[in-house]
């Protein structure tokens, strides 16, 4: 099921991690689907600014502003 036009995706997950899974969810007042939106949200935001953070390093070290020589 979908809503807000936001397409699905499947997943592989054994019956009792789901369930429990379900159940950790609503213990914590979120959803399974909400809960990992917001881990893969996430885990693509560290992983840009990781990226980000590479390619600024290369700029400086190729224009010769490495502060570590």
């Amino acid at each position: 099921m979908t809503t807000k036009g936001t397409p699905g995706r499947m997943v592989r997950i054994d019956d009792e991690t789901w369930a429990a899974y379900e159940q950790l969810c609503a213990e914590e007042g979120t959803t399974r689907g909400d809960d990992l939106r917001r881990y893969a949200k996430r885990r693509v935001n560290t992983w840009k600014r990781k990226k980000a953070a590479e390619a600024a390093d290369l700029t400086r070290r190729l224009l010769g502003n490495d502060s570590s020589d």
